[in-house]
């Protein structure tokens, strides 16, 4: 009979953090795990998560800060918007780097304080592509409490972002598999959340305003399509 648990699920995961011994020690725990985790070391090599085995890899365990005193945000944002699911797993406790990280789309964000009682649930929960909110993350989320900020779902994003770049709602619902109707309930969903805390956005063009405001999205990544209003 097929299992059904989440601990059931065979997962690799491949984690980039230039520490040895913290490799080491995660694979430690995913070997532990029931059934164990696959886990590929990349080392510091941002390369392998991208090519050789790293590529096919269902997680990415992802050290923020691969250069000392420079997290790589721009980093993370391209793993996520390339579709993989990301773990941050970080040296760094402040609340700002964990909301921003979780912002740009990782499902998680893990100190290196948190052992294996939330890194295993926490690659179990991204294999299946949900998010997991560990005891730092929540008092993160918490303690975040601008009045001005919506609180965005990482797929209420996802859909704004890849509707910003893209020419009509048809092609968002192709490139996100889900239909039109979807993707309009997930920008209606947006438009109540910044009406909710005042900053209403009626139109295409006050979204994009609300979202370049909040990073969600950058000048850059704009300019790349050419945008109907």
């Amino acid at each position: 009979m097929a299992a059904d648990s989440a601990a059931d699920e065979l997962i690799t995961a491949v984690i980039v953090d230039d520490h040895a011994a913290i490799a080491a020690g995660v694979r430690s725990w995913c070997s532990q795990a029931v059934p164990p985790i696959n886990l590929i070391d990349a080392g510091d090599r941002l390369a392998d998560v991208w090519t050789g085995p790293g590529a096919a890899a269902e997680v990415v365990i992802f050290d923020l800060e691969l250069v000392p005193r420079r997290p790589d945000f721009g980093e993370l944002r391209r793993l996520v918007d390339s579709g993989r699911r990301v773990i941050v797993y970080s040296q760094h406790t402040d609340d700002a780097t964990a909301i921003k990280c979780v912002d740009l789309g990782a499902l998680a964000y893990l100190t290196k304080r948190e052992g294996p009682d939330h890194l295993v649930p926490a690659i179990r929960a991204a294999g299946r592509g949900e998010p997991y909110t560990p005891p730092s993350l929540s008092g993160a989320l918490i303690a975040d409490d601008d009045p001005g900020r919506p609180r965005l779902s990482q797929r209420e994003t996802e859909v704004l972002r890849a509707w910003f770049v893209s020419s009509s709602k048809e092609l968002v619902a192709a490139k996100l598999n889900i239909t039109v109707k979807t993707v309009d309930t997930y920008i209606a969903r947006v438009r109540v959340k910044y009406a909710n805390v005042g900053r209403a956005a009626r139109t295409k063009s006050e979204l994009v305003g609300r979202a370049l405001d909040d990073g969600l999205i950058t000048l850059a990544e704009l300019n790349q399509t050419v945008i109907p209003m």
